[in-house]
């Protein structure tokens, strides 16, 4: 089997009784370059942003998401084309009208990440810290502790890739009742958050805030910096949170939901949201 995501290999599986040939499922890790291309004074300039590893797919919703979550661009009107400046190469050039300038302080960052963390490569810790352009809405959303103990199943539905290889990461949205909307997978937590919120982007559904983002592993400080950009109120994870991740979701007056089962969950912040009933 070969998609543009997953790749089969011949292994040796070896068990206490033998060694045995078998083939075996991949999940495919390749390098994205991500470049923004926009007008300055009167000349076409074209900027290296990024180098991420990622799962190929989606890479446009990734790139423009990607600069999106980074305060880089705004809106959608925005962006002219998200695409390959050479086809079949690594790297994808996101063009913005002539009229549009991108947030340069943002790009004086170093921003090359890997596809386990999306900001070790920043300069300084003044710079993960990204402003949200949605203001905070009231307490008055709530969810039931029924609707996020189908969540993990729901999920499990989705993941075509995952139960393939077992080796992808899901950025999964639902809505306050439970039904889901969209999901993305990536080798990259980060990445298939921001192929998540690309999706979202490109389809005019932002800001997020009667949504509910669903994360398949661990919930660090840069998804939950992510999902606040988006203008998400409620992040559950299947994993734990970092310290980070709920001292950042409580600023953002964020429901941050841990160890997600169908059975039991853990709050970290924000548990006047979730009601019995």
């Amino acid at each position: 089997m070969h998609t543009i995501s997953i790749e089969s290999r011949i292994i040796r599986k070896v068990t206490p009784n033998e060694f045995s040939e078998k083939e075996d499922q991949l999940a495919i890790e390749e390098p994205l370059e991500i470049q923004i291309s926009f007008l300055a004074e009167g000349k076409r300039i074209l900027k290296n942003v990024s180098i991420t590893m990622r799962t190929p797919g989606h890479d446009d919703e990734l790139a423009t998401g990607f600069l999106f979550t980074e305060g880089i661009i705004q809106n959608k009107g925005q962006v002219k084309a998200a695409k390959s400046s050479v086809p079949d190469e690594n790297n994808i050039v996101v063009t913005l009208t002539d009229t549009e300038t991108p947030v340069l302080k943002s790009l004086e960052r170093n921003f090359y990440t890997t596809s386990s963390c999306g900001v070790c490569g920043k300069a300084s810790i003044d710079a993960i810290k990204t402003i949200s352009m949605y203001s905070e809405p009231g307490d008055e959303m709530t969810i039931t502790k029924a609707v996020l103990f189908e969540l993990p199943a729901s999920l499990q539905k989705q993941q075509n890739i995952f139960k393939s290889t077992g080796g992808l990461h899901a950025s999964a949205l639902f809505d306050m009742k439970g039904n889901f909307i969209a999901l993305r997978e990536d080798v990259g937590r980060h990445n298939a958050l921001d192929k998540v919120i690309g999706s979202a982007f490109y389809n005019d559904q932002l800001p997020l805030t009667s949504m509910i983002l669903l994360l398949s592993g661990r919930a660090s400080f840069e998804l939950i910096q992510k999902a606040n950009m988006a203008g998400i109120r409620i992040v559950a994870a299947i994993g734990a949170p970092s310290s980070l991740a709920a001292q950042l979701a409580e600023e953002c007056n964020m429901t941050l939901i841990g160890f997600l089962g169908s059975e039991k969950f853990n709050i970290y912040s924000g548990w006047n949201r979730v009601k019995e009933l």
